[in-house]
């Protein structure tokens, strides 16, 4: 019996949303396919699949963002219509998008008004009193005056959230809201999501591929594959192995390295999972560094240090690690070797050879490859399709007379999308139509076909699923082995561990500690680390 059919005829708690045999197709991809769930009042959904299963598309036909081609939405037993973003709304359905929809430049209490209907003067006194109950009432605490722009991650969310529960909704949609955050910032939200569920008898549906964050707070998960479900389970009853099979389709054993490490895991980590890349063949005492940093300092306009004499070096097929808590220097790091950002003072070197950053292309064409950890910011261009984001590293070779040489684009991205396995309608498809595990690899495979000489792979699989992530990190691994210096930039412990040949801390935009892999104490590495990031206002 269908999770749709059995709820209707079994006892319990009200159906606050139900979905009956929603389909949607984006040309010859099919994103929903027949699907149907039923979610009960003051229970929380979690809504699991790889990424491209379909769970992100489906929400969005729940909000009114996407319309679908088939199918039906009832709220408390009423039709809700389709593809309106305003009326589902107003039925009590909030949406908290993976990625931010705030103002930068704004404050916070002109933020969470933006989405208010009418034309009527904004209360400033009224909206910021509210932001400050509601943020009391829940554990959202955030200064109603203060910029967006000047906050961190977590705080941002929590205006995202604060956005939404102004409205008071039944039923509250979150889409991988801990990508972004620290294990702290991630408990918390947790907390906050029960508080909503057990006082209120809110409905709250968690997207995630997350298998363990799953287990700790859902109430019932159910599993997308292909877009269709393919089981709806308890919680309390399921494992992450289990989930894991039911996501992928196969038997698998979750290594502790997807599944993230303790940092109360005693002794050394010598033994952590996964194999390293080998260093072609370059004993390490005689490998020649591909990327130097001598005594970097960065600056913000107000003379507050963000990089604070920052030294390291990256040999010849070596993954060197720099873990960290977000917010303390990986940005301006990553910033620094894109050419964004000039010094304040030190030097960059690229294979022996000083290189002027923050002007022009130098970097680029020293050989320094970047996927930069917001691949919608900086890393490619949505509303470009897929073969133009791919190209966008190698058309100085496909250009004649000021004119792109169409054949040898339509090979190149051809050749990249097969052996990089991206899951596309066509080369002509726009970036924003494919999955974020496709637009990641669009991006790793634009910066690894210009072979680089050193690549910095900032948050390299943020927000992907265990799939796709263990691809990336198998065709970063693949990169090292053919020589490629990698700097490697992750606030995922687990990431860095399975990767890194040493392991770098950076803590209020210094380097603490640099070790060899085998030598890292996970304890002392948390402690290291820190949980607090820096002002930057």
């Amino acid at each position: 019996m269908s999770e749709a059919k059995a709820s209707t005829s079994a006892a319990g708690p009200e159906v606050v949303l139900g979905l009956r045999s929603v389909s949607k197709r984006f040309g010859r991809v099919v994103a929903c396919d027949d699907v149907s769930l039923n979610v009960r009042a003051g229970e929380i959904r979690g809504l699991l699949g790889q990424n491209g299963a379909g769970k992100s598309t489906l929400m969005k036909i729940v909000a009114g963002f996407v319309r679908p081609e088939a199918g039906e939405i009832r709220i408390r037993g009423e039709t809700l219509g389709f593809g309106d973003p305003v009326i589902a709304a107003e039925r009590g359905i909030a949406m908290v998008h993976q990625h931010f929809s705030l103002v930068g430049p704004m404050p916070v209490w002109k933020n969470v008004t933006l989405s208010d209907r009418g034309h009527k003067k904004v209360d400033r006194t009224g909206t910021s009193r509210q932001i400050r109950e509601i943020g009391q009432r829940y554990g959202l605490d955030v200064d109603p005056d203060a910029i967006v722009d000047d906050l961190a991650v977590g705080e941002r969310q929590r205006v995202e959230l604060l956005k939404c529960l102004r409205r008071q909704p039944d039923i509250l949609i979150l889409d991988e809201p801990t990508s972004v955050l620290t294990r702290e910032e991630s408990t918390a939200l947790f907390g906050v999501l029960r508080r909503l569920a057990r006082e209120r008898g809110q409905s709250v549906v968690l997207i995630s591929h997350e298998l363990e964050e799953m287990l700790e707070v859902t109430d019932r998960v159910t599993v997308l594959r292909d877009g269709r479900v393919v089981s709806t389970v308890e919680s309390a009853e399921a494992s992450p192995d289990s989930l894991a099979q039911e996501m992928l389709g196969h038997d698998v054993t979750v290594p502790a390295e997807v599944l993230g490490l303790t940092l109360d895991e005693p002794g050394k980590a010598a033994g952590v999972p996964g194999s390293l890349p080998a260093r072609s063949g370059v004993p390490s005492g005689h490998r020649a560094a591909v990327l130097e940093l001598s005594d970097i300092t960065v600056a913000s306009a107000v003379g507050h240090k963000l990089l604070d004499g920052v030294s390291l070096d990256v040999g010849e097929g070596e993954i060197l690690g720099v873990a960290g808590v977000a917010g303390n220097g990986q940005e301006e790091l990553t910033g620094l070797l894109s050419n964004l950002i000039r010094p304040d003072g030190g030097e960059v070197r690229v294979e022996g050879r000083t290189i002027q950053t923050g002007r022009g292309r130098q970097l680029s064409r020293a050989g320094v490859g970047v996927i930069p950890a917001d691949r919608h910011d900086s890393g490619c261009v949505l509303e470009m399709s897929v073969a133009e984001n791919i190209a966008l590293g190698s058309l100085d070779g496909m250009v004649r007379w000021g004119v792109v040489q169409q054949q040898k684009l339509h090979q190149l991205t051809q050749r990249l999308v097969g052996d990089f396995r991206i899951i596309t309608s066509s080369l002509s498809a726009p970036l924003r139509s494919l999955s974020g595990g496709n637009q990641q690899r669009v991006v790793l495979a634009r910066e690894l076909a210009r072979r680089p000489c050193v690549l910095v792979a900032a948050e390299p699989t943020q927000g992907l699923d265990i799939g796709a992530r263990g691809y990336i990190w198998d065709r970063l691994r693949e990169a090292a082995a053919g020589g490629t210096g990698i700097l490697l930039l992750s606030s995922d412990l687990a990431e860095i561990m399975a990767l890194s040949h040493r392991v770098a801390v950076i803590n209020r935009g210094r380097i603490v500690s640099t070790m060899a892999r085998a030598d890292v104490d996970l304890a002392e590495l948390g402690r290291m680390m820190g949980a607090r990031t820096h002002d930057r206002r």
